[in-house]
């Protein structure tokens, strides 16, 4: 009796413990695919909710939460709606297109290809028409692209080691705090900036890093405190050989263009601040 009792329990037990493994096994969510996660990246990079997101596409919550779980697929259209609710980026888009297993809609060309040539030639001749004064070509990363003669030379001191990137020539070059006479104004101008931008950009790992470059820059130096008096324009000071020079940015942007390159593109422009500034840009061309 006593086996009898042992088996059946042990038979008893075996079920059980197989009936658990099944409903272990059942509870697994299924494997998210790559449009899911990302999706669900960009979404919560840009602090949208799925009520937004849907609402924005004029989809159903209850859509948008089936795609970020992988239990709907989107069609070639949906990933395009999603990516216009989103406000991203073209190169998000195509990125995007590419996770659900669709050909990329936006061309990015070289800046060096035959396709932007004309494009080329347009910023070749807005940065001779700027000279003598700075200007500067970067991508969506800060990246230096161009600059033209007075731009290369400005930024001697704080391009080592072969830096392109600005925002880490600003954050990270142990001159920059003697070369920018108001080097903390100049850091949170830059790093509201680069705020902006992040937040447009979405799932950016690269803007995140520039980010943190900055916020570690700013915790090593005052910053202006509440109630100081704010001027309408901050310009950027710099200690020069011959005293100081300032100057006012404006940045174009080519939002005309579909191509990713194109759309990434900012030409900064440096404009004297003042009559001494002017007076040495006007001598730096002689």
């Amino acid at each position: 009796m006593r086996r009898n009792y042992a088996g059946g329990y042990g038979q008893h037990f075996a079920v059980l413990q197989a009936w658990v493994m099944s409903l272990h096994v059942i509870s697994q969510p299924a494997e998210i695919g790559a449009f899911a996660q990302a999706l669900r990246r960009y979404r919560t990079a840009r602090r949208m909710s799925q009520l937004h997101l849907a609402l924005a596409c004029g989809v159903s919550a209850r859509h948008v939460s089936f795609l970020e779980t992988g239990r709907a697929l989107p069609s070639r259209d949906m990933v395009l709606q999603l990516a216009a609710g989103l406000v991203v980026p073209l190169g998000a888009q195509n990125a995007l297109l590419q996770a659900a297993g669709f050909a990329p809609v936006y061309p990015a060309s070289a800046l060096d290809s035959d396709a932007l040539g004309p494009f080329r030639a347009v910023l070749t001749e807005m940065m001779a028409r700027h000279a003598p004064n700075p200007a500067l070509l970067c991508d969506r990363h800060w990246n230096m692209r161009d600059a033209n003669v007075s731009a290369q030379a400005l930024l001697a001191p704080l391009a080592e080691d072969g830096e392109i990137n600005m925002v880490r020539m600003l954050a990270r070059s142990p001159k920059a705090e003697a070369f920018i006479a108001n080097y903390p104004e100049v850091l949170e101008e830059m790093s509201a900036r680069i705020q902006l931008e992040s937040l447009e950009a979405g799932d950016d790992l690269f803007m995140r890093e520039l980010m943190d470059d900055l916020d570690r820059a700013i915790a090593r130096h005052p910053q202006h405190k509440s109630g100081t008096r704010r001027t309408p324009l901050v310009p950027i000071v710099l200690n020069a050989p011959g005293g100081q020079l300032s100057f006012l940015s404006a940045i174009a942007h080519f939002g005309t263009s579909e191509d990713v390159t194109v759309r990434d593109l900012r030409l900064e422009l440096l404009f004297p601040a003042d009559a001494q500034t002017r007076a040495a840009m006007a001598a730096f061309a002689t």
